[in-house]
């Protein structure tokens, strides 16, 4: 199952530092039931954009949680066993596509890392400033979250994590 584990920059580079991403049981995202039916949709390509979507906002959570992170939402896309991930009842639309993945996962097994361009921080800054106000139904605020959402997340290898830690600098 693959799963995307919402991080910051300071959190892949303990994962790249220990080669884990966690030890379990931590939140990642995922295709499950209820994401599904709210995306309506059987196209798993749009099905998994979804989760990530939902681990981009989760690293938005993050970062609005540690002001010393560098702007920039992380998400690292991995494959673990089915077993592995745990899906909750997706009644709370925050937390579509949340799962709780048990074990330890070795960042050996990421097949992508997904993260905000250096020009996205201006907007990720304001977003991570807005979120409890947006959460509050805050119109306007949650405007400054979805401007933060109008950024694509590139796609690294993961052998390109050095130079995405070195470029966070």
């Amino acid at each position: 199952m693959r799963v995307y584990v919402p991080l910051t920059l300071p959190g892949l580079a303990e994962a790249y530092k220990t080669g884990e991403l966690g030890a379990g049981p931590f939140v990642a995202y995922a295709v499950t039931p209820g994401l599904r039916e709210w995306c309506r949709s059987d196209d798993m390509e749009e099905l998994e954009y979804a989760a990530l979507n939902q681990a981009s906002l989760a690293s938005l959570r993050l970062l609005a949680a540690d002001p010393g992170a560098p702007r920039r939402r992380l998400v690292v896309a991995v494959d673990v066993p089915d077993g592995a991930a745990a899906a909750g009842p997706d009644t709370d639309p925050a937390a579509l596509g949340e799962v709780r993945v048990s074990g330890t996962v070795a960042l050996s097994k990421a097949a992508a890392v997904h993260a905000d361009a250096a020009g996205a921080e201006a907007e990720v800054t304001a977003a991570a400033g807005a979120l409890d106000a947006a959460d509050g139904g805050d119109d306007d605020a949650q405007s400054v979250v979805d401007g933060a959402e109008d950024h694509e997340l590139l796609w690294y290898a993961t052998q390109e994590i050095p130079n995405l830690l070195g470029s966070a600098g």
